[in-house]
Formats: structure tokens, C-alpha cells, sequence
């Protein structure tokens, strides 16, 4: 492939969620550990602290099925495509990259479930007096779906009532609970869209 690889024998390597984007983790391959990855169709990354190759999901059964890899222009780095099995993160998160250690306060980007997903992460990592996210975790998941479900009644007695402006409303309330819990079982926005594109790309599960 004639790629530029370290002194080492290493070609850093991110690694995405094919059907999401989203951005999994990083890690390193040397040219065995890729032409295992391409032999096999699945990711296989070298260790740099056990100096030997890994199959992603070895143990774990978190394994990442290689759609395609990719390279950048200068060919020393690479971008691999994968359908996620489970969580990439060790940590058990979804994804490595889930701590926002910065915000720029001059852009305002547009608001998604990964921002309210963002959001909710950092209320539980970092929760502070008066925070009502930081309450409902510390209350735990009984509180949580308590009001999932007091949030649920409110969308269909709108929706009932043919009440549009007011069920925007409530299922703002619902949705955001909805991601409190999600944030609480460590299932990321990610997830559940690559299980819809699975749907999606299946039409007997539709």
C-alpha cells in the first residue's frame, strides 16, 4: 500500500463507525497487524505497551467489522470504516472521545441529540449544586424512569389533544430524559442509530 509508517513500523489509525461517523477511537497498526486487519475483515491493532498485535473485541466480543480503510494524503495515517459491535471504549463508553475539554463560546453549533448527549455526560462527570441532571443520577435509575414515564403520559394527553405546540414541548421533556437514562446505562446517540440503520439496510426487520 505504500504507506509512511515510524521509525517504529507504526501508522496511527482512527478508527469511525461506518453507518454514524462517529468517531471511535485511535489507535496504532504496524504492516502485520493490517494485513490481518485486511485478511480478516476485522480490526487488528498493535499493542505499543504489550509489543504484539490485538484483535479488537478478542475478549470482550466488542468487535469492529472493516468496511474499508482509508489514508490520508501524506499515506502516514489511516481511517478505518467499521460496523461497532457493542462499545469501542475499554471504559465502557461507546466512543474513546466523550470528555469535551473545551467549548468555543464565539460558534454556536446546531444543537443535535449528540450535543444534549455532550451535555448530559458532563453534568454526570462533573455534577455541581443545583444541577436537576446531576440530581436525577445521584437519585439514581428509579427517579429516571419514574419521570420517563410521567414525561410519556404528558406526550399522548397532548398528542390527544391535538395540542402540537404543547407536545413539541413535552416531547422535548421526554427526549431529554430519555438521554438521562441513556447517559446512565452508558448508551451513546450512536448506538441506537446504528441499530436503525441496521433496520434500515434490513428491510424484514422494518
Amino acid at each position: 500500500m505504500n504507506l509512511k509508517f515510524t521509525p517504529d513500523g507504526l501508522v496511527p489509525v482512527i478508527t469511525r463507525e461506518y453507518n454514524t461517523g462517529a468517531v471511535l477511537m485511535q489507535a496504532y497498526m504496524n504492516a502485520d497487524a493490517l494485513a490481518a486487519t485486511v485478511d480478516s475483515g476485522y480490526a487488528v491493532y498493535y499493542s505499543r505497551s504489550r509489543q504484539e498485535l490485538w484483535r479488537k473485541g478478542e475478549s470482550s466480543g466488542h468487535v469492529q467489522q472493516v468496511v474499508r480503510i482509508l489514508t490520508d494524503c501524506d499515506r502516514d495515517c489511516l481511517l478505518l470504516d467499521v460496523v461497532q459491535t457493542g462499545v469501542a471504549c475499554h471504559t465502557g463508553s461507546y466512543s474513546c472521545f466523550e470528555e469535551v475539554i473545551h467549548t468555543s463560546d464565539s460558534v454556536k453549533p446546531q444543537f443535535t441529540a449528540k450535543t444534549l448527549h455532550e451535555m448530559i455526560i458532563d453534568r454526570k462527570n462533573n455534577p455541581s449544586d443545583g444541577s436537576y441532571t446531576a440530581k436525577l443520577f445521584e437519585k439514581g435509575i428509579d427517579t429516571i424512569l419514574k419521570k420517563i414515564g410521567e414525561e410519556t403520559a404528558e406526550v399522548i394527553i397532548a398528542a390527544k389533544g391535538a395540542e402540537r405546540e404543547n407536545a413539541v414541548y413535552e416531547l422535548a421533556d421526554l427526549y431529554y430524559h430519555v438521554g438521562v437514562m441513556m447517559a446512565h446505562m452508558g448508551i451513546a446517540p450512536e448506538e441506537v442509530e446504528a441499530e436503525l440503520a441496521r433496520r434500515h439496510s434490513n428491510p424484514k426487520v422494518e
